[in-house]
């Protein structure tokens, strides 16, 4: 929009016509979401590891390359639009190649980008629509763990509580019940989230 500066985009309201179009495809996917530093990634080995299909996190997947190939954080990050773009189209892609039908828990999914934009200072509507192809069967959003830099992402404390806030209004503004999981040890947070997945095999 003309006239809008990056500051501006943090707080924008998302378009009410596009939040009222309907979603395309329902699927059996499970969003396990949360501000950096929440534990997402134990989660999903833990699943991973109990043998449920998982989708890691295509920014954190795709960071650990670009590093492993020699490019510093400040030469990753040098353009936050640009890598934000390239994360945006990859998740669209790595989406696409799941099946709908199949229980698939996702580290992120796409609505996550909405907040991710607002943080860079993009248009979080400039993607809405697209946040309509798929709905999701359920939304787990992981209570933060006491930050820790971890030499991939680099946000601090501060900016981890702006994430949290909004990667839920995100999430509820698109109609989802977002489940918030508390921190706990990572078995009884795995607990947690199966005893409340709809139509849990037995």
């Amino acid at each position: 929009m003309p006239g809008k500066s990056q500051q501006d985009y943090k707080f924008v309201e998302l378009d009410l016509k596009i939040q009222s179009m309907p979603f395309q495809v329902d699927t059996n996917w499970h969003v396990i979401t949360g501000a950096p530093s929440c534990g997402k990634t134990t989660m999903i080995d833990l699943l991973t590891a109990a043998g449920f299909q998982s989708l890691t996190e295509t920014a954190h997947d795709y960071i650990e390359s670009e590093l492993a190939s020699g490019r510093t954080l400040d030469e990753i990050f040098g353009n936050r639009f640009t890598l934000q773009s390239v994360l945006i189209g990859m998740q669209i892609e790595a989406e696409k190649g799941l099946q709908v039908d199949q229980m698939i828990f996702l580290d992120r999914a796409l609505p996550d980008s909405l907040t991710f934009n607002r943080f860079v200072g993009m248009d979080p509507n400039a993607l809405l629509r697209d946040c309509f192809w798929h709905r999701y069967a359920s939304v787990f959003m992981l209570d933060p763990l006491p930050y820790h830099a971890d030499g991939v992402r680099d946000i601090d404390e501060p900016h981890v509580v702006f994430l949290d806030e909004w990667l839920e209004r995100d999430y509820r503004a698109l109609g989802y019940d977002v489940v918030r999981v508390p921190v706990l040890p990572p078995r009884e947070r795995l607990e947690f989230i199966l005893e409340r997945i709809p139509d849990m095999p037995a």
